[in-house]
């Protein structure tokens, strides 16, 4: 079942599915986890820890109610940041009728683009010890340039319209004509690249976490759980498995959940096959007139004459055959 293949809210219900246990557990699962116990021997199944224990003997189970906030609260700040700065410059850069001002603009965030992401928080890493702020912020840094571009991109052929001149004229102010009509004539597109995106954010928040960027090595995080544990996942599989299928049901559930609000009712394959159907082939059966039958006795009456100036067919008109028959 895909939301391109259902109706109505029912697109929804499988995202929704997807989501909602991941979100549960990182919003609300601090509130459930309790106090620590006693530790037991590492990567063991049973005492009381129906999930097992991890590479230090702490309750894994405990370990994913308290993992999640910090991967989603970063993933969805860093996200939120780089929307922030990328709108009004992508606007700017968009609307300017100044070509050195578009420069000044979108030149440096070239520069930035074309240093890789990953490369990029380590090298700050070894310099810098970032949090989980200072990672947001990074996060966010790195995804400025590519969401600037995109923005810069859905909004050009809006800003180049007549409508925009129109509004100038009319003495309608900036802010106004950028974000009442240039934006939301990109709002979909926006839409569509905010959950790719946050998809990213998502992955690139795990995979520092996993190298140790902006977390402690022993930090109640799920992808520093599947960093640490891997080396018992043969012995005790739960400590790697229930966080990389947490991590995967999240970016998996966000992408098909824009994917199913953005999915228009009216392009639906259903509807040209109910345009299609039996009902619409009776309409117009209906308006055909139907084929008259000749009865026992009754000659067949002749075509009507051609009406395009060509002459009738021989022996098909009934003066032709009077003619024929008087000369006879």
């Amino acid at each position: 079942m895909s939301p391109r293949t259902t109706s109505g809210p029912r697109r929804f219900l499988l995202p929704l599915l997807i989501i909602t246990v991941p979100l549960l557990l990182a919003l609300l699962g601090p509130l459930f986890a309790g106090e620590p116990g006693p530790r037991a021997a590492s990567f063991t199944l049973g005492g009381g820890h129906w999930a097992g224990t991890d590479f230090v003997g702490r309750d894994v189970w405990r370990q994913v109610l308290l993992g999640g906030r910090p991967v989603v609260l970063t993933a969805l700040a860093a996200t939120a940041l780089a929307y922030a700065v990328a709108l009004p410059l992508g606007l700017i850069s968009a609307l300017t009728h100044r070509p050195w001002l578009e420069e000044l603009l979108m030149r440096p965030l070239d520069v930035l683009l074309a240093v890789p992401s990953l490369l990029f928080l380590l090298l700050v890493a070894a310099v810098l010890t970032p949090g989980a702020v200072g990672l947001a912020l990074l996060v966010a840094l790195v995804n400025i340039p590519d969401a600037v571009r995109a923005v810069r991109a859905a909004t050009a052929e809006a800003a180049a319209r007549p409508a925009v001149e129109a509004l100038r004229m009319q003495g309608e102010s900036w802010w106004r004509t950028a974000i009442g009509y240039v934006g939301r004539s990109a709002l979909r597109t926006l839409a569509a690249d905010a959950g790719v995106r946050l998809t990213g954010v998502l992955y690139l928040v795990a995979t520092a976490a996993f190298l140790g960027i902006g977390a402690e090595p022993d930090a109640a995080d799920w992808a520093v759980m599947v960093d640490r544990n891997r080396t018992g996942m043969f012995v005790q599989p739960w400590a790697v498995v229930l966080p990389a299928v947490l991590i995967m049901a999240l970016t998996m559930g966000t992408n098909l959940l824009f994917d199913a609000a953005l999915t228009r009712r009216d392009r639906r394959p259903g509807r040209d096959r109910r345009d299609r159907g039996p009902g619409r082939d009776r309409r117009v059966q209906r308006s055909e007139p139907p084929e008259r039958t000749p009865r026992p006795g009754h000659p067949t009456p002749a075509p009507p004459p051609p009406t395009d100036g060509t002459p009738p067919a021989p022996g098909r008109d009934e003066k032709s055959i009077r003619a024929a028959e008087r000369g006879r």
